[in-house]
């Protein structure tokens, strides 16, 4: 597939704005460290910050980055990732911290600015390097969330649209970056057995689950702004989806799949109340940073309609959440049952049929589960899973593989502005709209709320370890 953007040149330099934040030393750094190791990373690499740190500090922060994510394996790689890095100390809102900046780029005539801040300093940030002449032949990487609502998302892409062209913009869900997503796509079009049944006609459901056996931990003052529904409904889950319910591509470009993608988000019917659970852990309201009468929901349940030919009628269940009994994140395809029940145990009350099951962490796996007979004379049998892939050895981590495909220009793994809007339009309606938060122990699945919500269908497939 071709899957590279008009402005294909490779960037000549990395911007990090908040190199010395939390997602700096969490991700990019272990990502840059590993690119060097492989001999991908050949461009200067500029810290931003207000932080009044200098050159040495942010070298020792990033060998500390390095060191909690893994063993340091490769000093040459190390040397070679701390050699490269520079650092500019202002504020965002001064012009001369853009000037700063690019003295420091130096002769870099295609720089990419990576924004690993808070949402509301996109705007700042982008005016700044627009001001500064910075964004010329240059691209913007921005993380998620893009946006919170659909307001709020179309008046970013209007300011990034003001500086940069949408060919130079990279919106970033690392989730995409995942082999196991990546799998999705593959899966389904590399195969020709799955056609004839992937629609309303032999898919019974759909469930997503994405579930973590921790708290909001240090994020407790984020996470009263975003909550579960902007956090991880509206990008991880909602890609998933769309990813398993495009049409076909028509050609052979990743153009052609981010168009049946976004058709999907577009098809999506907007959600209401009854449609939605949201549900909290016994004792957030505890954590640093929270109200102490807060209706944020750490979980967050629902039931989505696509209005298209192939999937009217086909219920998608998606649930996500904190301190819930594993992490892990899965996909469960339910087909329907025979039409003639020939069989004492293949009554669909007492056991599920056959399904397609996408593992999609902390192991990657694809299994198709049918029933066969046991021995003996009496017609009964078991389920059973055939795995069609586990995990593979050598996989890329998902900030490793963005940050070298937005830096040469490969636009495969990242979403669209229709895409980003198309999913707000799907959710806005209960951002605000919505009923108040079910308590939920920790280490279960969820407040009983959310079982209520699938029964009609069936129950939820919870991930085993």
């Amino acid at each position: 597939m071709d899957s590279s953007k008009g402005n294909a040149a490779i960037s000549d330099a990395l911007v990090l704005f908040g190199v010395t934040g939390d997602l700096a030393h969490k991700k990019i750094f272990p990502a840059l460290y590993a690119m060097a190791k492989r001999g991908a990373l050949k461009v200067p690499v500029v810290g931003v910050a207000s932080s009044k740190w200098s050159l040495a500090k942010l070298r020792r922060h990033a060998t500390d980055s390095i060191r909690q994510a893994g063993k340091i394996d490769d000093r040459d790689a190390l040397e070679q990732l701390l050699s490269r890095l520079q650092y500019v100390s202002g504020n965002y809102k001064d012009p001369g911290t853009f000037r700063a900046l690019k003295k420091a780029l130096g002769g870099a005539a295609r720089p990419a600015h990576y924004l690993a801040i808070p949402p509301a300093l996109f705007g700042t940030v982008i005016d700044g390097l627009g001001a500064a002449g910075l964004a010329e032949n240059g691209r913007l990487i921005v993380e998620k969330p893009f946006g919170r609502d659909l307001a709020s998302a179309r008046k970013l892409n209007r300011i990034a649209h003001s500086v940069f062209a949408e060919d130079a913009i990279f919106r970033i869900d690392h989730f995409l970056g995942k082999e196991a997503i990546m799998n999705i796509l593959y899966f389904r079009f590399a195969n020709s057995f799955l056609e004839p049944i992937w629609n309303r006609n032999y898919v019974a459901s759909v469930q997503i689950t994405l579930s973590e056996n921790f708290g909001v931990e240090s994020r407790g003052a984020f996470y009263e702004t975003a909550g579960c529904m902007r956090d991880v409904i509206q990008n991880h889950l909602f890609q998933i989806v769309a990813l398993l319910a495009m049409e076909p591509p028509s050609y052979r470009g990743f153009g052609a799949v981010h168009g049946e993608t976004a058709d999907v988000l577009r098809a999506m019917c907007p959600l209401k109340p009854e449609d939605v659970v949201r549900g909290q852990y016994a004792g957030y309201r505890k954590e640093e940073g929270v109200a102490r009468d807060s209706d944020v929901e750490t979980f967050c349940a629902l039931r989505l309609c696509i209005d298209s030919w192939r999937w009217a009628g086909v219920p998608w269940y998606l649930r996500s959440g904190k301190c819930l009994a594993e992490s892990a994140a899965e996909v469960l395809v339910q087909l329907k049952p025979p039409p003639q029940r020939l069989f004492e145990d293949s009554a669909p009350m007492t056991h599920r049929a056959n399904y397609l099951r996408f593992r999609l962490s902390p192991n990657s796996a694809v299994a198709l589960a049918a029933r066969v007979k046991r021995v003996g004379i009496d017609f009964l049998g078991d389920q059973r899973e055939l795995y069609l892939l586990d995990q593979q050895p050598d996989e890329l981590s998902p900030y490793e593989r963005l940050l070298g495909d937005a830096m040469s220009g490969n636009d495969a793994l990242f979403t669209t502005q229709d895409g980003v809007e198309a999913a707000w339009a799907a959710i806005d309606p209960v951002l605000s709209q919505h009923r108040r938060v079910a308590p939920y122990k920790r280490g279960s699945w969820g407040p009983k709320e959310a079982d209520a919500l699938i029964a009609a269908d069936g129950f939820w497939c919870n991930p085993e370890s």
